[in-house]
């Protein structure tokens, strides 16, 4: 059994996904079999949670599991984690934070499996998020993408703008907004998809699926952004990302970081074979 508290209103649907990944990923379930208890009561729906309800999930040993994510290193300072697609970052912080000391740095989308780095102390914290700030953080993506994409290798500029009403962003030619740089390499060629090595150089909010549609070769799998007919087409309900490597440019007491490069386990073409 896992037990949680409520530290604002908030769906147990929401609730669920922020706190136990393991939980999340047989939601329908639990919720069907009754095995969710709010304020010890047994729960049949998605129901309204508010700030202190406890909430218990009774799970089988093969649920818990399936923890959503691996560690692949930690030390005094860090932690770099190595999340499944379909589990929230928030989940993976709340996993990490019953074992001690662990500080929020950065987020991937729910759909985007690889690599988070979480700080240990308060130091780390302030270096960590300096590093993000200051573009120290090499992260570098894998995407699966619709269409055989013509050119080797390209560096785009375009510009960004957020719709938060409706949690998209668009895209143009423009000076409108934000200018992002998007840099991708062609790792293999697989008939009607591609898979890309992509370099962030701006990090904005969902850049890397945003830019890729827009240029013409959508993220295989992305529901948001990308091809609704091809997506269907192949089962895909996720989107084809990785944040596949990660290197910290410490300074000062953290420059040790510069010699170690994280991988995550994950491939953008799935378990299976490339799509043909």
């Amino acid at each position: 059994m896992k037990r949680y508290v409520a530290e604002e209103n908030i769906t147990l649907r929401e609730f669920t996904d922020n706190v136990c990944a393991q939980a999340s990923f047989c939601f329908s379930r639990l919720i069907k079999e009754r095995e969710i208890r709010v304020n010890g009561k047994k729960v049949g729906e998605n129901v309204p949670l508010c700030a202190g309800d406890e909430v218990c999930y009774y799970l089988t040993p093969a649920q818990e599991k399936k923890t959503g994510f691996a560690v692949v290193y930690e030390d005094e300072n860090i932690a770099v984690a190595d999340k499944e697609s379909g589990v929230n970052s928030e989940a993976v912080f709340s996993a990490l934070k019953e074992r001690g000391d662990y500080r929020f740095i950065h987020r991937l989308d729910r759909n985007t499996a690889g690599l988070l780095v979480f700080a240990r102390s308060a130091r780390a914290e302030e270096e960590l998020l300096r590093a993000f700030r200051e573009r120290r953080a090499e992260k570098i993506y894998h995407a699966l993408v619709v269409g055989d994409v013509p050119r080797d290798r390209e560096r785009a500029e375009a510009y960004f703008s957020k719709n938060a009403d409706a949690s998209l962003v668009r895209v143009s030619r423009s000076p409108i907004g934000e200018k992002i740089v998007t840099e991708y390499e062609v790792l293999a060629r697989y008939g009607d998809t591609t898979l890309l090595k992509v370099t962030l150089h701006t990090g904005k909010t969902h850049q890397i699926r945003a830019h890729l549609a827009f240029l013409g070769y959508p993220v295989a799998g992305d529901t948001k952004y990308g091809d609704g007919v091809f997506n269907r087409a192949h089962n895909m309900t996720r989107q084809r990302l990785v944040a596949k490597t990660l290197r910290i440019l410490g300074e000062g007491e953290f420059s040790y970081l510069r010699d170690l490069t994280f991988a995550s386990s994950h491939q953008a073409v799935g378990d299976k074979a490339p799509i043909e």
